[in-house]
């Protein structure tokens, strides 16, 4: 690592008297004083994170976090571990002596995983993912099922994953050439022992796409309104993120009362490129409203109609971090990153001339090319309307061999082939080719679930579908590569799906959209819909009576109307959510 320490010296010497730097053990260090307290902060970062994984391994690298920390046990000691996208963090805060033990903790760990404790924290992990609900849908709809798409999936290899898939990543991902240590301290403390297994230094995986067009859009829950757009690098675009959260606020919130957190965040995706994210949460009353106000403001910055005013006050609020005294300290892992992802360092003064230098057309440009890379998802209508192009539905092509139609659905057809399969529904297709398998899941009682590296996937169940032999089974099964198989737990038999009478097909694509059934809506709107109507008829009867009573009760009354709300508001939901199942 010393190679590369002296390969980011220019970097780094831009910071004297700000951060110091040197190697411990063969990690490069980066390190300056918090002023007070007899506590520091240290962490230690790793450059591998969810986006090195593939689809069929998926949480291995989170899994290494968990065995690498579980001889800490319990400790009063405030310590964690993160796993994100491109890197993994092991942090830490308080004295010395317990900065110093944690991390050669951390590091004895990633040295000798306790694999005994393999299938436990599988387990854990299965549950923290079950508690922490879906992650956005938005990497998937852009990246695929795989590199930065991943963040939307779960973590498939806590399934499956084999003692020596996960020490053979820990020993050549979590290595001494592929970290960079920091420490709010003004020296390196004594007593660390921090080796690690030599490496090389890993580059940030590089992205895939699943989005032929853009910008796009998507649909997705009611109720939430988001959008994502990947951009250059650059001083300019932080700002311009920091402008479009205040135009969205401001619009959305202070202005039109429709929504109640509306914002936008700039984050490093790579050396490179950023992640531009802006979100708005709304009524569902007032969704429409929301998507309009939203793609307005988009809209605005996009034709250069951008104040003076808000640039001075996103450059304002930016140069205000240099105020703090121990701006060096509070720096350290921005800084310890970038060193990791091999990104520009820039001094506070090269900083601030940057910010200094931007201008009203340099915000108009990042502006620009927000909108031709954005991908926005709209709770339940389409903004075709505005120039965003619908993300695929549906595959282009279908695989050839036998065909077995649905058993809920005459309209649907399951094609198993030699080169992949496919599901045929009145809307489209949708089809997975072997070759192309991120991941299939296998399930004893002869299930198949297949995803494609272009995130689509496609169910085999063999209770859905006529004539689904263990041989087309062992068809599927042969196709797809050994290391995209992900083996599955039986299922208790009130698990395993089975046949019922459907009015729409059971196909789906990408986050599971089309073909889906509404005879249940249907069924529970009529159930609600009857309960709604029969308890207003007696409402209004009530109302009628007390109204002609000498000494009306119309706390009785006001009590009545307010029991029938749940029952409307249920049977507008349904009305609704029905309404865009057909759709």
């Amino acid at each position: 690592m010393t190679t590369d320490l002296h390969e980011a010296a220019d970097g780094l010497a831009a910071l004297d008297g700000l951060i110091s730097h040197t190697a411990v053990q063969g990690i490069p260090t980066l390190y300056a004083p918090a002023p007070g307290g007899n506590e520091i902060t240290a962490g230690l970062f790793f450059r591998v994170g969810r986006a090195d994984e593939t689809l069929a391994t998926a949480g291995i690298t989170h899994l290494v976090e968990h065995l690498a920390l579980y001889r800490l046990g319990l400790s009063d000691l405030h310590y964690n571990g993160a796993t994100a996208n491109a890197y993994t963090l092991f942090h830490v805060t308080g004295s010395e002596a317990e900065v110093v033990s944690y991390l050669n903790s951390v590091c004895a760990g990633l040295r000798e995983l306790p694999m005994d404790r393999l299938e436990t924290e599988k387990e854990i992990l299965r549950t923290e993912a079950a508690g922490r609900g879906g992650g956005s849908q938005l990497p998937l709809w852009r990246y695929g099922a795989q590199s930065y798409g991943l963040s939307s999936y779960n973590e498939l290899g806590t399934w499956s994953l084999t003692p020596e898939q996960v020490r053979h990543w820990a020993h050549t991902r979590f290595t001494r050439d592929n970290a960079v240590l920091w420490i709010t301290s003004d020296r390196v403390p004594d007593g660390l022992d921090l080796t690690l297994p030599a490496g090389v230094r890993l580059p940030a995986p590089a992205p895939t796409s699943a989005l032929p067009v853009t910008p796009a859009f998507i649909r997705g829950d009611d109720g939430h309104v988001a959008f994502s757009a990947v951009l250059p690098r650059s001083t300019a675009a932080s700002v311009f993120a920091d402008v479009l959260g205040r135009a969205l606020f401001q619009d959305l919130r202070q202005e039109g009362g429709y929504s109640y957190s509306a914002e936008a965040d700039y984050s490093p995706r790579d050396a490179d490129f950023a992640t531009l994210t802006a979100y708005a949460d709304a009524l569902p009353q007032k969704q429409d409203a929301v998507i309009g106000g939203f793609i307005d403001t988009l809209a605005r910055l996009r034709a250069g109609r951008i104040e003076q005013s808000e640039l001075d006050s996103a450059r304002a609020k930016t140069l205000k971090l240099y105020d703090v005294p121990d701006f060096g300290a509070v720096s350290l892992p921005s800084y310890a990153l970038s060193l990791l992802l091999g990104h520009r360092i820039l001094s506070p003064e090269q900083h601030k001339a940057e910010l200094h230098a931007v201008t009203l057309a340099d915000l108009h440009d990042v502006a620009r090319q927000a909108w031709d890379n954005g991908l926005l998802q709209t709770p339940g209508r389409g903004v075709d309307w505005a120039g965003f192009s619908p993300a695929p539905q549906y595959s282009t092509t279908t695989v050839t061999g036998t065909r077995h139609q649905s058993l809920e659905d005459d309209q649907v057809t399951l094609i198993i082939g030699t080169e992949g399969v496919s599901l045929t529904t009145p809307q489209g297709p949708v089809t997975v080719r072997y070759d192309a398998c991120a991941a299939m899941t296998t399930r004893p009682d002869g299930a198949r679930a297949l995803t494609g590296h272009d995130g689509f996937s496609v169910s085999v169940e063999p209770t859905l579908f006529r004539g689904i032999t263990p041989e087309r089974i062992a068809t599927v099964d042969a196709g797809v590569p050994p290391q995209a198989v992900v083996h599955m737990p039986p299922r208790t038999p009130d698990r395993i799906p089975q046949p019922s009478a459907r009015s729409a097909g059971v196909g789906g694509a990408r986050g599971g959209a089309g073909g889906r059934a509404t005879w249940p809506w249907t069924a529970a709107l009529w159930t609600v819909g009857s309960l709604a109507g029969i308890w207003s008829l007696l409402c209004a009867l009530i109302t009628l009576v007390e109204g002609t009573d000498a000494t009306p009760e119309w706390d009785v009354v006001a009590m009545v109307w307010i029991m029938a709300v749940p029952l409307l508001l249920t049977t507008w939901q349904l009305r609704k959510a029905r309404n865009q199942r057909r759709s």
